[in-house]
């Protein structure tokens, strides 16, 4: 049942955003359009709470409960950036606003970039780790938790390979070739690409 619930959580997410969009660019409709986009994260309301649920009921602990607490996490990271970035294109493609500047490609622009993206995976590892010690808390019963522990340490490692990737950014950082030189000295002040 909990993984249903996380693929409808996933699915619904994709049709309230691309629905809010549509609301808000295509028929000019701004505010219905943001009360559509405001309604994402009751998705993961009703996943915590239907989890909390199922395991009140007695169901056994498992990889299931872990994975919703990680994509809750993975949500409450990245959910606001992944909306913000698809608001930006879809007002650009479908509004006539201007193109949204891209994420910087060289120097110490992208190593700063990375390391904002890898603090939405951080805020994901805290949430997921959260919600799992909770829900262990919950069902009091050290025997039954292993699965959910376990799913600690993934949320973690995510966490850590993900941080190992944006430090390579500021210990290496991507050169610009030699005709776009200007372009990264623009990145580094600024911090964006024009």
């Amino acid at each position: 049942m909990i993984v249903a619930l996380i693929a409808a959580c996933e699915v619904g997410f994709w049709v309230l955003l691309a629905a809010g969009l549509a609301f808000r660019y295509l028929l000019r409709m701004p505010r219905t359009g943001l009360a559509l986009l405001l309604c994402e994260p009751l998705l993961e309301v009703v996943l915590l709470v239907a989890t909390a649920v199922d395991l009140r009921n007695g169901a056994d602990p498992d990889w299931t409960h872990g994975l919703a607490a990680l994509y809750i996490g993975y949500t409450a990271g990245h959910g606001h950036r992944t909306v913000t970035w698809l608001d930006g294109h879809a007002a650009h493609r479908l509004g006539g606003a201007p193109k949204p500047a891209g994420p910087p490609r060289f120097g110490l622009a992208r190593a700063r970039h990375e390391g904002k993206v890898w603090l939405g995976t951080l805020v994901g590892a805290v949430v997921a780790t959260g919600l799992l010690q909770l829900a262990i808390w919950y069902v009091d019963d050290p025997s039954r938790v292993t699965s959910l522990e376990s799913w600690r340490w993934v949320a973690w490692r995510a966490a850590g390979i993900h941080g190992v990737i944006a430090l390579s950014y500021w210990i290496w950082p991507r050169k610009a070739p030699v005709g776009e030189a200007g372009v990264a000295a623009e990145e580094d002040k600024e911090g964006v690409r024009r």
